[in-house]
């Protein structure tokens, strides 16, 4: 594990499951409120690249998502 691993893994506040999290066709992105008042957020694209962690834009505070791959034919 790298030292930005090490971290990032110390700063999660939470782990919140994939299905809690709400959806924005339009934006393809996935939202969860976060404490300070703004939401946590993920792309598509974010998680087809393997990246697990949502980003509050209005604080420090990310969270992991947890989620299984779905693998395509």
């Amino acid at each position: 594990m790298s030292d930005s691993e090490s971290s990032e893994e110390e700063c999660v506040y939470d782990e919140v499951e994939l299905d809690e999290m709400d959806f924005d066709e339009e934006k393809e992105t996935y939202f969860y409120p976060c404490p300070c008042g703004d939401r946590f957020q993920i792309t598509i694209a974010e998680l087809e690249q393997g990246d697990d962690i949502a980003r509050c834009p209005s604080c420090s505070l990310i969270i992991r998502v947890l989620y299984e791959e779905v693998l395509e034919d």
